[in-house]
């Protein structure tokens, strides 16, 4: 399947814009992790402001080992700050705990993409663990049958990717105004903010462009558009 040359022709493309995305990623934050916000402040004590302004007190803030690992827990209602960003006191450090807190408070208000891609996160899990097996085992076989499965828990894996764009923008988006109207970070350092989360969006638009280029694969192979030829 990979040496397919339909398979490479469509999914190269994705794999450039993925490259593309983590350089983008990685050189934002490098860039911006080594200038410091005027005020001083850092990543930790960002999301503690964002929240507590939100009147959100239940959500714990916690430092989580590893690069970049920042994340929100809905389940837990716990926000994970990877060391640089907890104790840094960066332009990029403020703008990833930002953007995090903005997961926390579109939990409090219900942001309806958030809730569905909770909601779906366990059928997107078992369709990215089933489907491979499944679509191999079905063009191994020549089982139409098969195939039609697995595209059908692949689907989800796409759903799942789709559906995370617009909680990751308007994250983002959250953050730069919190950011602002909270007084957090002047001007010039909001700019840095943005180039930092924009090339993150990036990382996120190159896996759903990536899911979607391989679901028309395995529908252009299975004969379900156009021809399997």
């Amino acid at each position: 399947m990979i040496l397919d040359p339909l398979y490479i022709v469509l999914i190269l493309p994705a794999i450039l814009l993925s490259l593309y995305a983590q350089f983008k990623v990685k050189s934002a934050y490098r860039h911006y992790s080594k200038i410091a916000v005027s005020r001083g402040i850092t990543g930790s004590q960002v999301a503690y402001q964002m929240l507590t302004y939100s009147g959100i007190n239940d959500v714990d803030i916690e430092m989580h080992q590893g690069f970049l690992s920042d994340h929100y827990d809905p389940s837990k209602k716990v926000l994970r700050l990877s060391p640089g960003v907890f104790k840094g006191n960066s332009i990029a450090s403020a703008g990833i705990a930002a953007h995090e807190a903005g997961h926390a408070i579109q939990h409090k208000e219900g942001y309806f993409p958030l809730k569905l891609r909770t909601i779906i996160v366990p059928a997107a899990s078992l369709g990215s663990k089933l489907s491979w097996f499944l679509l191999m085992g079905g063009f191994l076989f020549g089982s139409l049958g098969l195939i039609k499965i697995g595209i059908l828990f692949f689907a989800t894996v796409v759903f799942f990717q789709i559906v995370t764009l617009p909680v990751e923008f308007n994250a983002s988006s959250r953050a730069i105004s919190a950011l602002r109207s909270q007084g957090m970070l002047n001007e010039n350092e909001l700019q840095g903010t943005a180039r930092v989360l924009n090339a993150a969006a990036l990382t996120y638009i190159a896996a759903a462009t990536m899911a979607l280029l391989q679901l028309l694969y395995f529908l252009l192979r299975a004969g379900l558009l156009g021809s399997r030829d």
